[in-house]
């Protein structure tokens, strides 16, 4: 009866960090957003990404403290990232374009609604970014169109700020 209640106040610690965890970095994104004036879409989609990441973690956790053989669990966790990664052999660009927005949301000094250059050798693209979305960045060029570039190639290409935005 010892260990299973040992195994109790371990699991609710879990759940407890988990939750702190969540709540902290929930307010740290809430904080970012709001110094660069962020949508509230994009800031719903990165809380998710996190929250997800988040409680896969703790569930690792709670399996170890339940009792899972570490040798089970990973052997069902390689499995399953293996079924992902076969999942992802065609589409790797997702994943890259996930991070992207990520990295994005957090340390890139363009916004929504700023006017820029995309200064590419065969391309240059010059409009307002119009939304920043998981997998895509769009910008609404001077001519009225809509261009949509993948969230990991905007991360690769110079961008110049416009001095109308700045």
């Amino acid at each position: 009866m010892d260990d299973y209640k040992i195994k109790l106040i371990q699991s609710v610690s879990v759940i407890i960090l988990f939750l702190l965890l969540k709540f902290v970095i929930n307010k740290l994104i809430k904080k970012v957003s709001i110094q660069f004036r962020y949508h509230k879409p994009r800031i719903k989609i990165i809380s998710k990404l996190i929250s997800l990441i988040l409680f896969s973690i703790a569930l690792g956790f709670l399996f170890i403290i339940w009792g899972i053989d570490k040798s089970d669990l990973f052997l069902f966790i390689s499995s399953l990232l293996t079924i992902v990664g076969i999942a992802f052999v065609a589409q790797w660009s997702l994943l890259s374009n996930i991070t992207s927005t990520i990295i994005i949301f957090f340390s890139h000094p363009i916004r929504i609604g700023e006017q820029i250059t995309i200064l590419d050798k065969e391309f240059h693209i010059e409009g307002r970014i119009s939304d920043i979305r998981i997998f895509f960045i769009i910008i609404k060029t001077t001519e009225g169109e809509y261009v949509t570039i993948p969230s990991s190639v905007f991360m690769q290409k110079m961008i110049k700020r416009n001095k109308a935005s700045q």
